[in-house]
C-alpha cells in the first residue's frame, strides 16, 4: 500500500496528487498546521489514546477560533474507512490540520512494526543542539526545521535527542528517559553515588525520605508529551519506580535508558553518541516496561469507530 493523501471537508475525502515516498515528504506540500502520527493495532481495528490523537489538532485550532474542514467524528469515520484497504495488516497515519485555513488532510501508508530484535538488542542514538520552538504543539514547522538532523537517521542510527545546554529533552519523534539504579555492577559508580547519598543526608539529617532505589528520569517542561508517554509512567509507578522530573544531562551516567513513540512503543537505547549506556546492552527494567506496556496495548486501545 503506497502512500495516499486526502483533504478532507464535512462532505468529502478529496485525493491529493503527491508523489512522496515519505510522510514527512508528504506534510512538506502543505501548509504549516499541527499534526499527529499513530499506527494502527489489533489488525487495523484499533489505536492506542485515538482521543488524545485528535486533541492535538482540535485543541489548538479551537484556541486560535480556526474552524477545521471537518469535524472529529468524520475524520474518525474516515479514518477508519481508508484502513480497511489494507486489513488485516497495520497501516500508519498522519493527520494534519494546517494553521491558515483550517484544512484537514489524512496521509496513509501501510504500516511494519518493528521487528523483536530492536527490542531485544537496543538501538543507537545520537544527540542534537535543536529543541521545538514550541515544544506543547506539534506544528509541522519543526519537520521542515528538523531536515538536517533527519538525514543522519540510517541504520546505526535509530533517533536524533534534541538538546539544550548540556541536558537531554527529548527524541525527534519520540520521548526520552533514563533509569538509574542506587546500586549498580560498577564499584566506581556506586562509590561516587554512596558519596552523594552521604552528602544529602548530612545535608538534611532530621528528615526521612523514602527512597526507592531506581529512579526513572525523564524531562517534563520544554517537551512535547506523548500519549504513550502517559501509559508509561504509569505502568513504570506500578513496577515500583520511583519518577525525577528534570531533563538527563548528557554526560551523567545512567543504568539503562528508553524511548516511546506511539508507532514504536519502548524502544530500549543502548548506545548516545557512541557511549554505552549502563552495561551496553538492554536493562531489566526497560525490559519489564517493553512487556507492561505491550499487554497495556492490548487491553486499552479503542476502536476507530465508536461503538
Amino acid at each position: 500500500m503506497p502512500i495516499k493523501a486526502f483533504r478532507l471537508t464535512e462532505n468529502q475525502l478529496t485525493p491529493l496528487d503527491i508523489s512522496a515516498s515519505t510522510l514527512d515528504g508528504v506534510t512538506g506540500t502543505l501548509a504549516n498546521g499541527f499534526y499527529t502520527t499513530f499506527s494502527t493495532l489489533a489488525a487495523g481495528t484499533k489505536v492506542l489514546g485515538l482521543k488524545s490523537h485528535l486533541q492535538r489538532l482540535y485543541k489548538p485550532a479551537e484556541e486560535m477560533k480556526l474552524k477545521p474542514s471537518a469535524n472529529e467524528t468524520i475524520l474518525r469515520e474516515q479514518i477508519a474507512k481508508l484502513t480497511q484497504e489494507n486489513l488485516p495488516n497495520e497501516s500508519r497515519i498522519r493527520l494534519i490540520l494546517t494553521k491558515d485555513t483550517g484544512d484537514v488532510y489524512i496521509a496513509i501508508q501501510a504500516f511494519e512494526p518493528l521487528p523483536e530484535s530492536v527490542y531485544q538488542n537496543g538501538v543507537h542514538v545520537i544527540t542534537s543542539q535543536i529543541t521545538r520552538h514550541d515544544p506543547r504543539i506539534k506544528g509541522t514547522d519543526f519537520i521542515a526545521q528538523s531536515q538536517a538532523q533527519r538525514k543522519l537517521l540510517n541504520k546505526d542510527v535509530f533517533e536524533i535527542l534534541l538538546t539544550k545546554d548540556g541536558k537531554i529533552y527529548e527524541g525527534m519523534t519520540s520521548n526520552f528517559y533514563v533509569i538509574k539504579n542506587r546500586w549498580s555492577s560498577s564499584p566506581e559508580r556506586n562509590l561516587r553515588r554512596a558519596y552523594r547519598d552521604q552528602q544529602e543526608i548530612a545535608s538534611d539529617e532530621e528528615q526521612e525520605r523514602p527512597r526507592n532505589d531506581v529512579t526513572l528520569i525523564t524531562a517534563q517542561r520544554g517537551i512535547l508529551l506523548g500519549v504513550t508517554r502517559k501509559a508509561v509512567l504509569k505502568l513504570a509507578r506500578g513496577l515500583g519506580l520511583s519518577i525525577e522530573y528534570r531533563p538527563p544531562l548528557i554526560n551523567e551516567d545512567y543504568d539503562e535508558a528508553f524511548l516511546t513513540s506511539s508507532s514504536r512503543g519502548v524502544v530500549p537505547i543502548v548506545s548516545i553518541d557512541d557511549k554505552s549506556v549502563g552495561q551496553g546492552g538492554v536493562g531489566e527494567w526497560t525490559s519489564k516496561l517493553i512487556f507492561a506496556y505491550k499487554n497495556y496495548v492490548i487491553e486499552n486501545s479503542e476502536f476507530l469507530l465508536l461503538h
